[in-house]
This record gives C-alpha cells, structure tokens and sequence, in this order.
C-alpha cells in the first residue's frame, strides 16, 4: 500500500470537496477554488469530513497515481485555506525589481531589462531597501503554479558558484567553489 496514498485527508471548517462525474475534483475555500481532474481509475471518497483516494488494484501503474493524486489534492486543501508563498532573492551588484500591473520587471545585469507576464493567480510584491538584496514575493493557492513562475524568475539567472550572484530562494544554501587562488 501507498505511504502517501493510503493516508486521509481531513477538510478544515470551511472547505468542501465536490468530485463530478467525470471525476473532476473541485476544492472550495476561504482563499478560493481549484480544481482537478482525476484519472477515471482512481476513485475519491468524501465522509465525515475525511477524504480517501483509493486504488482499483496492485498495479505499479495504479500505486504511483494512488500518491500522486492524494498529494495533488491535499495540496489544494492546504491553498485554499493557508496559500502557498515563495520569496527569492536577487543576489547580485545593480539587480533590481519592480511590479506594475501583473507584470514583473527585472534588471538582472544584462544589457536590457526582461519583462515577464505573472498570472492574474499569482500576487506578486516587490521589495528594494537600501543596503538589501530585492526581494521578490509569490503568493498564491496553487502550488503547481507557484512553483513554475518560481523556477521561471529562477532561470533567467542561474546562481553561478564563485561569487553566488543571481536569483535564489530565502535561505538556500549555495554550494561555493574556490576561485584560482585556492590552487596555489
């Protein structure tokens, strides 16, 4: 049996689950709604205010949709009532961002600046403070899409390992290489 799939999940006061027909399951909070298509194989139980995603058989198939589905919608359980938020940093001489209109602009020291559209799901706040790297701030219900706009900012500039400038989360740790001094 699936460690994950096997485990239920319990809806906070104020959530409701409704599975469709076509197995599509729809989340409704405090925070918003999302929704989700289920593989027409899986079946979600709702009682009690628990819900279960359980499997038709053993079938390596049918375990590794078993965890993934329960996880897909206990993560949007979890949004719904909390919400996700991701901070990354600009980590570099001159980096600088600003927010106007769903529409994130960056000077990440190319020679222009890049413009990228957010989606209207996901709130986006810049800050600058003198003395501070900028700070750049995601918030959002959906974990998927968080995550992908994320990465995204991410790989406009990846961190390179001798001075550790470009973009990276709050708090990761970068490993560091030795420059060419550290051979003598």
């Amino acid at each position: 049996m699936s460690r994950i799939g096997k485990k239920p999940i319990d809806l906070p006061q104020g959530v409701s689950v409704d599975v469709a027909a076509d197995n599509v399951v729809t989340v409704k909070g405090p925070k918003g709604e999302l929704t989700q298509a289920v593989n027409p194989d899986m079946s979600v139980v709702i009682e009690d205010g628990v819900l279960t995603v359980d499997r038709p058989t053993e079938q390596k198939r049918h375990k590794s949709l078993h965890g993934l589905y329960r996880s897909l919608i206990s993560n949007m359980v979890v949004g719904v009532t909390e919400g996700y938020k991701k901070q990354l940093e600009l980590v570099g001489v001159g980096y600088k961002a600003s927010v106007s209109n769903n529409i994130l602009e960056l000077n990440l020291g190319y020679s222009h600046n890049i413009y990228l559209a957010v989606p209207a799901e996901v709130k986006t706040t810049a800050e600058m403070a003198k003395g501070k790297n900028p700070i750049v701030t995601l918030e959002s219900t959906d974990k998927e899409l968080i995550g992908q706009v994320a990465a995204k900012i991410r790989s406009l500039r990846k961190i390179e390992p001798y001075k550790g400038k470009g973009v990276r989360f709050v708090g990761e740790d970068i490993r560091r290489k030795a420059g060419k001094t550290a051979a003598k």
